[in-house]
């Protein structure tokens, strides 16, 4: 039954009011970039984390909402409600939901973005590292929906799909779905592939033929949706041009980080007199949680200041916590384009703080915080509420951390030109 539409005026007034002005209960701080990582569903991210984070000092501010004039507003959603011809398209939720995505978006600040409820469990999925779904890294070739890298021992990597296929369809019964990939976003590809456990989805996928004669033909593939765990670190010895190193993956700053890291570490440890020194490998890294990425420093770094945050109320030095149980072990940072935001402290630091070299190719250039607070509707804002600075001064906004040596990786060969380099830096 159609709502009245002072009971619609009512609900939607109390959300934009509470969006402007209301001070919530705080969350935890993040400093990501915010891309979409593919495989699954599964729980949101832990509220507890941040407890370092510079809290708002005083929630006592004044608000111009007095001045505010909704009429417009108002005078828009009468204009839709009586006259749009597709009167069953009128969804209240997603028209409140697009209001507070225009004011959010309207200060102009990539970072400072609304999260409408599905979206909002996402990205506490994406931090998680825990996911429903069928194990693959979403990309594009050519403008084409591709596979990045199907994830080992996942339905994907069991039934064979390789990195570099296309997806030119995709079918899900469950979903009453059955569409062609071609013009959806990163998005809508997260969304439609992800889904509850034990159900399945179809992939029509298209490879290039090895014999370059042969005309490629696509195909069906149906996967099974199950649990999976993306690991943050993975630690490993590499043998190169003599020298046996810790290769350090570290893909992104979430909630299994902690717990990966003191096992990477003790590993470490264990073989400290058989290694020439450490890769910190944070190629591609977007980011996560800021307290991670001090825990993560400190293990080099043994006493000083990691970063520095400068907010709209105070500012504060973020110091190492002493733990220091990699201190004194050569290491060389190792990243791209695609490290971003908290891989962008530890790296900085790094820099700063011990003079380690860094490999590969110039940062993204990610320097503000956002801190995450939920709304009652279910979605939430990121919002930025500082900047953060390297330890000696330098804010990389927009322009990213240079490296020392500069090296592309080239995808036509099996070598990983890029770490090669930074075992050689060692």
């Amino acid at each position: 039954m159609k709502l009245s539409l002072e009971l619609i005026r009512t609900f939607v007034v109390a959300i934009l009011i509470f969006v402007l002005g209301a001070i919530v209960q705080y969350r935890y701080a993040m400093v990501q970039a915010l891309p979409f990582n593919v495989t699954g569903g599964g729980p949101t991210a832990n509220d507890t984390k941040g407890s370092t984070l510079v809290k708002l000092l005083n929630t006592s501010q004044p608000s111009n909402r007095a001045g505010v004039d909704f009429s417009a507003f108002w005078q828009a959603w009468d204009v839709l409600e009586a006259e749009y011809n597709e009167p069953a398209k009128l969804d209240t939720e997603k028209m409140v939901d697009g209001a507070i995505g225009g004011m959010v978006a309207s200060l102009g600040d990539a970072y400072t973005m609304y999260l409408p409820p599905e979206d909002k469990v996402r990205s506490g999925q994406d931090l998680a590292g825990s996911f429903y779904g069928v194990g693959i890294e979403l990309g594009y070739v050519d403008g084409i929906l591709a596979v990045m890298a199907p994830l080992d021992g996942t339905p994907a990597s069991q039934a064979n799909v390789q990195a570099g296929d296309l997806i030119l369809r995709v079918k899900d019964p469950a979903k009453n779905l059955d569409e062609d990939s071609s013009n959806w976003s990163l998005t809508k590809a997260v969304d439609t592939i992800r889904g509850p456990k034990n159900s399945s989805v179809t992939l029509t996928l298209l490879r290039k033929s090895k014999d370059q004669a042969a005309e490629a033909k696509p195909f069906e593939v149906t996967l099974q949706r199950q649990e999976i765990i993306v690991k943050s670190v993975e630690v490993t010895f590499d043998q190169n041009a003599g020298k046996r190193v810790a290769h350090i993956k570290l893909s992104r700053f979430g909630e299994r980080t902690d717990s990966e890291w003191k096992e990477a570490v003790t590993a470490i440890q264990k073989e400290r007199n058989n290694i020439a020194g450490i890769v910190l490998d944070m190629r591609n890294n977007p980011g996560g949680f800021f307290d991670e990425a001090i825990k993560v420093s400190s293990d080099f770094i043994k006493s000083g200041v990691v970063v520095s945050q400068h907010g709209r109320f105070a500012n504060q030095d973020f110091e190492s916590n002493g733990s220091a149980r990699l201190a004194g072990i050569p290491v060389v940072v190792l990243v791209n384009g695609g490290s971003a935001s908290a891989s962008e402290i530890v790296a900085g630091a790094l820099r700063d703080q011990l003079k380690a070299k860094l490999v590969g190719q110039k940062t993204f250039g990610k320097g503000t915080v956002q801190d995450r607070r939920e709304l009652k509707n279910g979605g939430g804002i990121h919002v930025t509420i500082a900047r953060w600075m390297l330890p000696g001064g330098e804010w990389i906004h927009e322009h990213g951390i240079p490296v020392n040596v500069e090296v592309e990786d080239n995808r036509d060969t099996k070598e990983d030109e890029q770490l090669m380099k930074a075992i050689e830096a060692l």
